[in-house]
């Protein structure tokens, strides 16, 4: 979708990730780890000319320069194939910023937009089903009627398909409620105001940084009743219109919002629902026997379970639904 190609290098057997891949995600994952984590040097500017604190800085620029040594040859390639003539089909991502007109991006300005996609879009649908399988594995009665939803809906005779996902209401309310309570990232991006101005009563001066809590709106308690507990309920209308991954009210950001939200909004939620979906349907999930419990519990820098969740998936479909 982005380059046009599943993997870098050859891979495995299997059809997995070889080392080279292994490597640039490992480098990507790097890169998302240290953006978010605090540095005083991006307030005191001045310190960089004297010390990288924590070796932030040296640990992202190395990380960066591993991804470019798998992103940049291809990217080369494919801007020569447009110069040469021998593409003339806009198939992917990387397609269509070559080709960008008003104003013509340069190479190095591609490369940079490439990096910012990967890590837009790297670990959102994986993180968010992650914790919301957490969620659901540790009150079996909200697992066993997004279950039922789906029985009900699809079947057991064929798998969920796109056109299936409007009538999945609790399940989406299961995922938009991890997005509540377990946003992807702490903040969204930080905001400049360019002039003095008042929003909701509050005065924000000329050049203020203005910086959203994704995490803190999803918690408010003066917006969402027992705002710590995981209750896709509060998500269903009682018209029942279709759940949405995203909230008009601003009470909880999940893609952002405005001109400079999520492009990729509607791809990555249905990514999401239809992820949730096929592994609901095709396996039942439970905690391996010497886990107690599940440690839903966050890494100390970013938002990610500090431990991988560990559950056993066993087979809920006839064998003939499974690829071979």
């Amino acid at each position: 979708m982005i380059l046009g190609k599943r993997l870098f290098g050859q891979g495995m057997d299997d059809g997995g990730p070889g080392e080279e891949e292994i490597e640039h995600v490992a480098a990507l994952f790097t890169i998302l780890k240290y953006l978010y984590v605090f540095c005083i040097t991006d307030y005191f500017s001045w310190l960089r000319r004297k010390t990288d604190f924590d070796g932030h800085e040296e640990k992202i620029r190395t990380a960066i320069k591993v991804v470019r040594k798998y992103q940049d040859p291809l990217i080369n390639e494919r801007i020569q194939m447009w110069k040469n003539g021998a593409r003339n089909k806009k198939c992917d991502i990387l397609d269509v910023l070559i080709q960008h007109q008003n104003p013509k991006l340069t190479p190095e300005e591609i490369k940079a937009q490439i990096i910012e996609l990967m890590l837009a879009t790297i670990d959102n649908p994986s993180n968010a089903i992650e914790w919301t399988i957490g969620e659901m594995i540790t009150k079996p009665m909200i697992l066993k009627r997004a279950i039922e939803e789906m029985d009900t809906v699809v079947g057991r005779d064929k798998l969920v398909e796109e056109q299936d996902l409007p009538q999945l209401n609790y399940l989406k309310a299961c995922i938009k409620e991890a997005f509540r309570l377990h946003p992807f990232a702490p903040f969204v991006p930080p905001h400049v105001s360019i002039m003095d101005t008042t929003i909701a009563g509050y005065f924000i001066p000329k050049g203020s940084h203005v910086i959203l809590s994704r995490y803190g709106l999803g918690r408010n308690p003066n917006v969402w009743v027992d705002p710590l507990q995981f209750n896709p309920d509060r998500h269903l209308l009682e018209d029942g219109k279709q759940v949405v991954l995203t909230d008009n009210e601003l009470r909880m950001i999940s893609f952002s919002t405005g001109k400079r939200g999520c492009p990729g909004m509607m791809l990555g939620a249905t990514m999401t629902i239809m992820l949730l979906a096929r592994m609901l349907q095709g396996f039942t999930w439970e905690l391996p026997c010497n886990e107690g419990y599940a440690n839903l519990v966050e890494s100390h820098d970013e938002l990610s379970l500090a431990r991988p969740l560990m559950a056993i998936a066993k087979q809920r479909l006839p064998s003939y639904m499974y690829p071979k």
